[in-house]
């Protein structure tokens, strides 16, 4: 009789422990549509045959700090909020009965710590944490903090109401009247300002003086225009045939190495890489990529086409989001061209702040982008999210969602997916980096512990030219504080939840070139303190073709807002840690002065005071990797190495304070191969200035060929200028972490000797004698 009894209690909770599970995965049913349908791109009723389902299904991390929403199509849609994320992934796992670390973030960055307390990246979310709703107003739709106080949460939009719309277009109008009235005062500085200087312009030539002989390359630069004023006279455009016999024949027995024009006469001033590099005997494709969170970006790849067929255009569009997913994939592109010890070393370019990969390619031979190609490299020019056409895979330029990013998911997504695709284009398993500006931003909080460290190990050597990480003067400008004081909403109500100052690209589409061009440069001049001095003149129009481009209005306000950069005045680290860096700056340095046996030729020459050397930065070799500093350093093991290149004039940011902290050996996990300032140049010197090739553009081609693995420089052509370097000058990875002698070069004023063998036209060879050329030219003119 009790037996019988204790089956039926056994009976009576199993089928109670049914009716519970049912019950709970009815609720939990009920629960993730609603949730799936707050973090679609379209309620149920909103959706027809040409959106399909847009419900969310899945929260995929990509990073413990980037759940992008995975819909029933199979199409991604931007970051949400981590609480909302794990919310549908709990539900999911309940009604799918699944283990819950199956969508648990598998990705290598951890949270970081730092000296003032501060944790850096994302923090556990505890069960019963408040949701928020997608229907509150926009101005309280951002979640509370639960990231690291540098990137604070992006706004959630949901699927569109009514409301929702409204406020949408409310934000709109705002700004479009705002920001514009914000750009005319910008422009009406900027116009005011150049008074002085075009008053002494015109004083100099009713005195009869040239004003341009004050340029400090002016000699060289009259020089070049005679040469480019000759050819462009010689030019004549080939015809078809003939021009397939040049890039395909080679009937005139020429070796295919060499770089025959295939545009020339007088510049058209476009905003089109393809027509530039052509005129240089070189050729771009474009690559489309997409990103894990389902943006489309664009891929420019530079190439001989005298060596080189372009690839069919089926192939060069994007790829499945996934990065990295087959390790390093099959070449489709670049490296099924080239044979076993002809292949070409990959090397990714990324461009700075509201520019696009153009800006490596204004200056001729003289471009960074073109010279590296010549020397031979395969150079791919990146460009980051909307550029100069915002495109997604589901979303459209109207919806706010499109544009909730900042600098953090440009380098967590966009670099990847660049880095990936070269890498399945051409074959390798790592790539040299090269970045300029807000370039080396993202990469620099890419590689950080706490974002996505894991993409180090496929790059070779990051090249960072005027490095921002640490803010420079420039950000107290009174334009600049008036951004940093306005509150978050009123920032939004002013530059919108959109694109930053969209009329700045209706302008740029409207305005004839050489116009844009020079009212481009008295903008950007006047906002970011810089000159041409240092730049062939003839060719600035050009070079502001390339800019500005598409960012978010969420981009420009973590750069200039009240929360972020413009606060904090470093990307990863806060005010209150750079004040007790200084600190202990300080009390080493006294300590040094007490140790008179440390003092080193650095001190001796008064540079202390300004670039605060430490021991170890002064004997410039080897030095131990302090792992007690790991702790607050911002990168690991993974890191690759660094070579950097900063502007002595930069007021736009501290390049000097970046390399003062790898020489305190704050980051024992980075190892420095290169580390150089020039004295005088300003912030897009180290790409535009006449000699940049000298003073930068060589020391980069040998670094990337110094660190490239020796697996690759088996079956690559070692480029042009790298074949003397020696078997021990190539960078291993040691023990001891390696601290490059800071070089400082002062010279910038001058056109110096070797500047004088840099000739444009020649690839920064020097092969190219344009005296003899002028002269040939002007004797067949007489002729």
């Amino acid at each position: 009789m009790a037996g019988l009894s204790t089956a039926k209690r056994k009976v009576e909770e199993t089928a109670k422990r049914v009716e519970d599970k049912t019950k709970s995965k009815t609720g939990a049913a009920i629960d993730f549509a609603h949730q799936a349908e707050r973090l679609g791109q379209y309620t149920p009723d909103q959706e027809n045959d040409a959106t399909g389902s847009t419900q969310a299904v899945q929260a995929k991390f990509i990073t413990p700090q980037d759940p992008v929403i995975v819909t029933t199509g199979g199409g991604r849609l931007p970051a949400v909020p981590i609480e909302e994320a794990v919310k549908l992934n709990k539900l999911k796992n309940i009604i799918d009965e699944n283990n819950p670390s199956e969508t648990a973030p598998t990705a290598k960055s951890q949270p970081r710590e730092s000296k003032d307390g501060t944790l850096h990246g994302a923090r556990p979310v505890k069960d019963g944490a408040d949701e928020g709703s997608t229907d509150a107003p926009l101005d309280t739709a951002t979640p509370p903090s639960r990231t690291n106080p540098l990137f604070p949460p992006l706004p959630m939009y949901g699927p569109p109401t009514l409301g929702r719309t409204i406020q949408v277009w409310s934000f709109r109008l705002s700004s479009a009247i705002l920001s514009l009235c914000f750009l005319g005062v910008i422009i009406l500085g900027a116009a005011f300002t150049s008074l002085p200087l075009a008053s002494q312009h015109v004083w100099l030539r009713l005195t009869f003086r040239n004003p341009d002989a004050r340029r400090p390359f002016h000699k060289e630069e009259e020089r070049r225009a005679r040469a480019r004023r000759i050819e462009e006279q010689a030019w004549i455009k080939p015809k078809q045939d003939q021009s397939n016999a040049f890039v395909n024949g080679l009937e005139d027995g020429s070796k295919a190495e060499e770089f025959v024009p295939l545009e020339g006469g007088p510049d058209q001033i476009q905003c089109n890489v393809r027509y530039y590099a052509r005129r240089v005997g070189l050729d771009c494709e474009i690559f489309e990529v997409q990103t894990e969170d389902g943006f489309i970006i664009e891929l420019w790849h530079l190439y001989n086409p005298r060596q080189y067929n372009r690839t069919e255009s089926s192939r060069r569009q994007p790829h499945d989001p996934e990065v990295f997913a087959n390790g390093a994939a099959d070449g489709s592109a670049s490296a099924s061209q080239y044979q076993t010890g002809d292949k070409k070393y990959p090397v990714l370019m990324i461009h700075g702040l509201l520019q696009s990969a153009g800006a490596y390619c204004t200056n001729d031979d003289d471009s960074l982008a073109f010279f590296l190609a010549k020397s031979g490299y395969d150079v791919w020019l990146g460009n980051n999210r909307c550029g100069f056409k915002p495109r997604h895979t589901l979303l459209k330029y109207s919806d706010p969602r499109m544009w909730a990013w900042n600098i953090r998911q440009m380098g967590v997504m966009d670099l990847p997916a660049l880095i990936s695709r070269v890498l399945s284009e051409t074959g390798f398993e790592k790539l040299g980096l090269i970045a300029h500006s807000q370039g080396t931003t993202q990469t620099l909080v890419a590689l950080a512990k706490e974002q996505r460290p894991e993409i180090g190990e496929k790059i070779s050597v990051f090249c960072a030219l005027a490095p921002a990480a640490y803010a420079g003067p420039l950000i107290g400008k009174m334009y600049f504080k008036f951004m940093r004081v306005i509150t978050p909403n009123m920032f939004r109500a002013m530059f919108g939840i959109h694109a930053f100052i969209p009329f700045m690209m209706t302008m740029h589409s409207m305005l004839p070139g050489p116009f844009y061009g020079a009212m481009g440069y008295r903008v950007f001049s006047f906002l970011f303190n810089w000159t041409d001095d240092r730049w062939e003149r003839a060719l600035r129009d050009r070079m502001f073709q390339f800019a500005p481009v598409y960012v978010s209005a969420e981009s420009m306000r973590w750069w200039l807002g009240r929360e972020c950069f413009a606060k904090q005045k470093c990307i990863l680290a806060t005010r209150e840690e750079k004040k007790i860096e200084d600190r202990e700056d300080e009390q080493e340095d006294q300590e040094l002065a007490r140790s008179p046996d440390d003092t080193s030729d650095d001190e001796e020459e008064g540079d202390m005071d300004t670039t605060r050397l430490s021991p170890h930065a002064a004997q410039g070799s080897q030095q131990p990797r302090d792992r007690g500093k790991a702790k607050y350093a911002w990168y690991g093991p993974d890191t690759p190495p660094f070579a950097l290149w900063v502007c002595g004039a930069d007021d736009l940011v501290d390049g000097r304070r970046l390399l003062r902290r790898f020489e305190r050996n704050r980051e024992p996990y980075v190892d420095v191969v290169h580390a150089k300032i020039i004295e005088g140049y300003e912030h897009l010197d180290v790409i535009w200035a006449m000699d940049a090739i000298e003073k930068v553009g060589k020391e980069v081609r040998e670094v990337l060929w110094k660190t490239a693995p020796e697996t690759a420089r088996k079956v690559c052509r070692t480029p042009r200028g790298c074949g003397e370097i020696k078997e021990e000058d190539f960078y291993v990875r040691q023990d001891e972490r390696e601290s490059a002698t800071r070089e400082v070069d002062v010279t910038a004023g001058e056109w110096s000797a070797k500047g004088a063998e840099q000739v444009g036209g020649g690839g920064g060879e020097g092969d190219r004698d344009l005296d003899a050329e002028i002269q040939d030219g002007m004797s067949g003119a007489e002729r």
